[in-house]
């Protein structure tokens, strides 16, 4: 049966010899070439791997790369599997570097497929792969190639590639190989792939938000990026290019994976910079929580006014009650109530919370006058607190125990009637900056 097998291949390789040879497809030695093919390929269809590695060997030896694609691709399983079985540390080396040759050689030779699509995405994860696999051990190899490979392919680089990359880099940092700079470049460059990435499905997005995470998470307990460290290598490149916005992106996911590094002037210029080139309702009013932060009041109010302009109605009623709460801590009443009334008209679940503050202001009023016009903003307060219960029963303790502080200084019957004022009647305030129409209230 083997001689059957033979002449077939042999009788193949004669007629296969007399058709290309002209081409010079398979060299100067075209019959003992286009012969090996034969062999080996046809053992390798038997899956006769023990067969048909002699005769690869022979084929890749005699046959130039232009003879198959198949010799790179069938030789590197053929090596993978060599490389399995074997436990000499030489040999074991010197076919991992056949291997990883293999993926060169092919990218070379065949870089397109017949419809002319890139084979590199393929051929360069198959090699960064390899490379992981069998030359984890050496750091500085393994790194220089993953780099090269991840620069060249992009958001087209396998995420193992992306994991490996970035702790190969925090192990040679850690080893004094690679300085703290050269591993912030390389997460930079690691985050940039991942968000290139072109996900086919919602699997394979999910996937990339996770090798995201997993990448943030790596750098983070690495603490290569010390703030100091962030501060002193990036300080300098922003005062000279304050207007980069992907520089001053960079500072700020650096900083937020470094601990307590938020708190400084570097972030707070690189966001500035960010939302003065691409402002948002959100940038705005991270930047009002950074001001407000640091007690620049006048900066952080201008800043959550930006947010509140260009949010939708929902965002745009917590941030106005927001901006109420932080007006009046601040001891500005007016911009407060202001605030707190467009809060109300806003509508939703914010509404109860803002009549509550309204009632605190008013509580919180000292207003000059008689003995009713002193007592007056009491009535006011009972008004809002009653309002904030019926909106929000959430709130009908914390009511209702203001409003029992409330009557506690309302006038008596009798002082009311002093001033021709009996309980029920309308009565209008205007006091410290505010105005309102209430119902007189008296103590019995």
């Amino acid at each position: 049966m083997k001689k059957v097998v033979y002449l077939i291949i042999a009788l193949s390789a004669v007629f296969m010899s007399g058709k290309v040879s002209a081409q010079g497809k398979f060299g100067a030695d075209s019959a003992e070439c286009i012969k090996y093919l034969s062999y080996y390929q046809e053992y390798y269809k038997q899956k006769n791997y023990d067969a048909a590695l002699p005769n690869w060997r022979n084929a890749y030896r005699l046959c130039p790369a232009s003879a198959s694609q198949n010799m790179f691709i069938h030789g590197s399983f053929l090596m993978n599997r060599e490389i399995s079985k074997t436990r000499d540390a030489a040999k074991r080396s010197a076919l991992v570097d056949t291997l990883l040759i293999l993926q060169d050689q092919r990218l070379t030779n065949y870089p397109t497929t017949r419809g002319g699509v890139s084979q590199a995405p393929t051929i360069l994860n198959n090699k960064g792969t390899y490379l992981i696999k069998y030359r984890e051990q050496d750091a500085k190899y393994l790194y220089d190639n993953l780099h090269e490979i991840i620069t060249e392919l992009g958001g087209k680089a396998k995420a193992n590639l992306l994991v490996y990359d970035l702790q190969t880099a925090i192990k040679l940092y850690r080893d004094d190989m690679l300085s703290a700079d050269d591993v912030i470049a390389e997460y930079n460059t690691v985050v940039a792939c991942i968000d290139a990435a072109r996900a086919k499905n919602d699997e394979e997005a999910a996937e990339n938000a996770q090798t995201k995470r997993d990448l943030e998470s790596i750098f983070a307990d690495s603490k290569v990026a010390s703030c100091d460290n962030i501060i002193s290598i990036f300080g300098p490149r922003f005062e000279q290019n304050s207007d980069d916005v992907a520089l001053a992106s960079t500072i700020v996911k650096l900083m937020n994976t470094a601990d307590d590094c938020v708190d400084n002037d570097l972030y707070l210029k690189a966001v500035t910079s960010m939302h003065k080139n691409d402002p948002s309702a959100q940038s705005a009013y991270f930047l009002y929580k950074l001001q407000a932060a640091r007690s620049n009041t006048s900066a952080a109010v201008s800043y959550l006014e930006e947010a509140i302009a260009s949010s939708d109605e929902t965002t745009k009623a917590q941030y106005l009650y927001e901006l109420a709460s932080f007006a009046i801590k601040n001891g500005m009443k007016a911009k407060a109530y202001d605030a707190a009334r467009k809060t109300v008209e806003c509508g939703g679940e914010y509404v109860g919370k803002a009549y509550y503050l309204i009632g605190n202001m008013w509580i919180g009023t000292a207003c000059q006058g008689n003995e009713i016009e002193r007592r007056a903003p009491y009535w006011v307060a009972t008004d809002y607190f009653q309002k904030a219960k019926n909106a929000d029963a959430s709130l009908a303790d914390d009511c209702n125990r203001m409003i029992s502080q409330a009557s506690a200084y309302y006038p008596q019957a009798a002082e009311a009637f002093m001033y021709d004022l009996s309980a029920g009647q309308s009565y209008t305030i205007s006091c410290g900056g505010l105005s309102a129409t209430t119902t007189v209230r008296v103590n019995r």
